[in-house]
């Protein structure tokens, strides 16, 4: 049904199926016999047609069916659907709502819980947390209980989660016409030139590392992703921007930004925690690790969500403060740039 298309960032998961690490006595050995050797009933037809959909990673890179393993390589099997079911534990756990009603529940997530179970996070997540808080959640294509959308693990701000099926259709209806509003912050590294911009380019998985999510200009692979930026201030070598979502492909703002050389700060996964930008005296270096330390992931905040109530008809929009972390960050990077007298 078009009504689940919507749920795009569902679509590019990945979970990993099984994980293996050659010991230090292992002998070069094609990946596709060391898996036959581990995966009981594995054939070797499917283990290469595994390694042509790049779903055979060897330390976090795609790898074809002919590479030989080594000592100490980390082999993992990576598929699009959850290696276990029934993950789903009902968890007392306090939830930053903003609100609700008895159609739809608006909820602030911190940075570093996980939106919804999948490999090594199976307890602790979001939806544990809810179907605690709201019973007979109705569930997604993907069998996720209350969700139209979501953001990464590591990215803090505004979730809306359906609380009936009437909302669920409803609202992933909205996202599907991209009739929603989604306002994001976001620290980059870099000064960003223009005052406001639109970055438009094909977003897929990466063909040289699968846990990232790459930019195809040329739209021969991935899917149609635009994003509009407004710089909100430029702070010497990050830049802060408020990002809107035109499309909702996975890390689509962190994709995008690093394509146009401006990859967010300490975004561990696309380079973001290294030093990108500045000078090359010990006290810069030691300045930024220290804006690592108190922004210790991405600086990426859902700040402000807005979306057409299922039920009343009513526009409604919800705004949430940028988190504590991202606020010292900001203030260290406010301070520096005033006290700096470099040209940039």
């Amino acid at each position: 049904m078009q009504e689940n298309e919507n749920l795009e960032t569902e679509n590019d998961d990945l979970y990993e199926h099984y994980r293996f690490t050659a010991s230090v006595g292992q002998v070069p050995l094609r990946v596709d016999k060391f898996l036959m050797n581990f995966i009981e009933n594995a054939t070797r037809n499917k283990v290469q047609q595994a390694a042509k959909a790049g779903n055979i990673l060897v330390n976090d890179v795609a790898v074809k069916q002919n590479y030989k393993v080594k000592p100490n390589d980390v082999v993992r099997v990576v598929l699009a659907h959850p290696p276990h079911e029934n993950l789903l534990v009902a968890e007392d756990m306090p939830l930053d709502i903003v609100y609700e009603d008895d159609t739809v529940i608006v909820v602030n997530k911190p940075a570093g819980m996980v939106v919804h179970p999948g490999h090594g996070n199976y307890s602790g997540t979001l939806v544990n947390g809810l179907i605690h808080h709201i019973e007979n959640l109705p569930t997604n294509s993907n069998e996720r209980p209350g969700l139209v959308h979501r953001i990464d693990k590591d990215t803090s701000g505004l979730l809306v989660v359906a609380k009936t099926e009437f909302a669920m259709a409803n609202l992933s209806r909205q996202f599907f016409d991209r009739t929603t509003e989604r306002l994001y912050y976001a620290l980059v590294w870099g000064n960003i030139e223009e005052d406001e911009g639109r970055i438009e380019g094909n977003i897929g998985r990466s063909l040289k590392n699968r846990l990232q999510m790459a930019v195809f200009p040329d739209g021969e692979f991935g899917k149609h992703a635009v994003t509009h930026f407004k710089v909100l201030e430029r702070l010497t070598y990050v830049t802060l921007v408020q990002c809107k979502l035109e499309t909702g492909r996975t890390h689509q703002i962190r994709a995008h930004f690093k394509h146009i050389g401006h990859t967010l700060f300490n975004d561990e996964r696309y380079g973001g925690n290294d030093i990108l930008k500045g000078t090359t005296f010990t006290k810069y270096k030691q300045f930024v690790q220290n804006c690592f330390k108190v922004l210790p992931r991405q600086a990426l905040h859902a700040k402000t969500l807005g979306f057409t109530h299922p039920k009343t008809g009513e526009f409604l929009q919800f705004d949430s403060e940028v988190p504590e972390d991202m606020k010292v960050c900001l203030e260290k990077w406010r301070t520096y740039s005033e006290n700096s007298k470099e040209d940039f």
